[in-house]
């Protein structure tokens, strides 16, 4: 079932429909499966494993093995702040993004539904992700990108897995606003995630933190927010292993967006339900550059359900915390999925976390996503003559 998270009204799995007919409200889609955790177990390590919550025939999966990502322990890292920190590093998808788990569901709902194109907007990474779902799947692929605003990585990406890119002159909103009017007049079946398909694959990012913490749920969960699909969808997932229980606690769902680009942020410090849009969002961290996230209602209720928390972050504190991640622990990501790290820091520091609270930072995209950011932020490698003592004396030099 289908159903509108506002005004209740009910919809068919079958019925291809991306907002309320009745309020024109945001949909998601209801998943209470009667089983027990054990029938996991043995199981191989993808977001698959979780296949009874998914609401998709299992016999249609579309899939590249996305999931079973890394949930690695940073213990420099976490010592240094005072907390118990995980991260889950989404970089390490087939594509290089979290966006992976949405489209394996998505398109294998429009598989489901016979269609034969797909389509979305993009700051990058979801027109990344569906090119080369739609490939796999042999569907049709359209995407639009705002106009010199997508990051060199995730732009060739779409290209090379053969979708048809165009470039709109005007921001991802405009960009979404557009191809959901294709999308009604039904020249394509649109995969943001205003479609409620796409977070049902992003809901396995919870199913898989409180497995990997042995069926427990940390203390806060801590991620970037764009257009906002994400942290509703984790927090979903989460309340369904609660649900269905599997797990005893809740954790606090926290949002992190660029200062530029933050109007759930805003909405949350003002006691808002709805956003104020901003009209001309601007961030280094393009995947969250997104001013109307069409997933904000969601979001604002996940983290005032949860008791968590909102926070901004600077450009100049996800470049710093960009590196740091990198060169603490290893783990390199884009900038928008630094901004979980750079928010952890702000909220130490501001004594919103507490000591020893354990937490986990979802980086949702890998390093190489924007070559061009990471390139600027280091120096030119030293040129030197393949002499032996030269060689020592730099190196000595440390």
């Amino acid at each position: 079932m289908i159903k509108c998270i506002k005004c209740g009204a009910k919809y068919d799995l079958k019925d291809i429909i991306y907002t309320c007919s009745e309020c024109g409200s945001i949909l998601e889609v209801i998943c209470e499966p009667d089983i027990s955790k054990d029938v996991f177990n043995c199981r191989k390590s993808t977001m698959w494993k979780y296949k009874e919550f998914m609401p998709v025939d299992p016999a249609k999966i579309v899939t590249l093995e996305e999931g079973g990502t890394p949930f690695c322990k940073c213990d420099k890292l976490g010592e240094r702040l005072g907390v118990d920190l995980y991260v889950k590093v989404e970089g390490s998808n087939p594509t290089g993004s979290f966006k992976d788990r949405g489209m394996s569901v998505g398109i294998t709902k429009a598989m489901e539904l016979g269609v034969d194109t797909v389509g979305c907007a993009s700051t990058g990474n979801t027109s990344a992700s569906l090119a080369a779902y739609a490939a796999r799947a042999g569907l049709r692929c359209v995407v639009l990108l705002p106009s010199g605003k997508v990051a060199l990585g995730k732009l060739a990406q779409a290209m090379f897995h053969g979708a048809d890119v165009l470039s709109v002159k005007g921001n991802f909103d405009e960009a979404l606003e557009a191809i959901t009017a294709l999308a009604l007049e039904g020249q394509l079946y649109l995969l943001n995630s205003v479609n409620p398909f796409r977070l049902e694959g992003q809901k396995s990012i919870g199913f898989e933190i409180v497995d990997d913490l042995g069926w427990k749920s940390p203390d806060r969960i801590i991620l970037p927010v764009g257009n906002a699909g994400n942290i509703s969808a984790i927090w979903k997932g989460i309340k369904e292993f609660h649900n269905a229980g599997f797990i005893e606690d809740l954790p606090m769902m926290t949002g992190i967006q660029a200062e530029g680009a933050a109007p759930i942020v805003r909405a949350i410090k003002e006691n808002k339900e709805d956003i104020v849009p901003f009209e001309n969002p601007e961030t280094v961290a393009t995947a969250i550059r997104i001013g109307a996230p069409v997933s904000s209602r969601k979001a604002i209720m996940a983290i005032n359900e949860s008791n968590g928390f909102a926070e901004t972050v600077s450009d100049e504190e996800i470049l710093s915390a960009q590196k740091l991640l990198a060169r603490t622990e290893g783990i390199g990501v884009e900038p928008a999925s630094a901004a979980s790290i750079a928010g952890l820091i702000k909220l130490v520091e501001g004594g919103e976390v507490d000591n020893n609270e354990q937490i986990v930072c979802v980086v949702t995209g890998h390093l190489l996503k924007d070559p061009n950011t990471a390139i600027s932020a280091c120096v030119e490698p030293i040129e030197v003559n393949a002499d032996i003592k030269e060689l020592s004396r730099i190196i000595a030099r440390g």
